[in-house]
């Protein structure tokens, strides 16, 4: 447990890097990648973090970011709504390696605050379901 504990601090580290500078109302273009930069990498410690959760508390084996997002929903970490927009949150990570197009990168960002809040949830729902120490 204490690993999965690591995992989530981890986790929520990253996120809180993400949220710096995913609300800016004008970044820029170095401000909007290192906000993708950072959006990646979120993501990663988040869907992972899950993924040990799920295996050590819930007994699901969950092999993939997307795998990770329906067994977390059909656990109860995430609702219907979040899990939508996290299935989303995972195709926009998998487009992330394009972002030199601009168009994508500038639609990317803007799905930020909405990814934000995504990861948000869904790491404090797994706090939740953490054993006492």
């Amino acid at each position: 447990m204490d690993r999965l504990r690591q995992r989530l601090s981890l986790a929520a580290q990253a996120v809180e890097t993400l949220r710096e500078l995913a609300l800016l109302p004008r970044p820029s273009r170095i401000e909007r990648d290192a906000a993708i930069q950072r959006f990646e990498y979120s993501f990663e410690a988040t869907w992972k973090a899950a993924q040990r959760l799920l295996r050590l508390v819930e007994g699901v084996e969950a092999g993939s970011p997307k795998a990770a997002i329906r067994a977390s929903r059909e656990a109860g970490l995430l609702d219907a709504a979040a899990a939508e927009s996290a299935l989303g949150m995972a195709d926009d990570r998998n487009l992330t390696a394009h972002t030199y197009n601009e168009s994508l990168a500038v639609a990317i960002f803007a799905r930020l605050p909405r990814h934000l809040a995504t990861l948000e949830a869904w790491l404090a729902a797994m706090a939740t379901r953490l054993p006492s120490a």
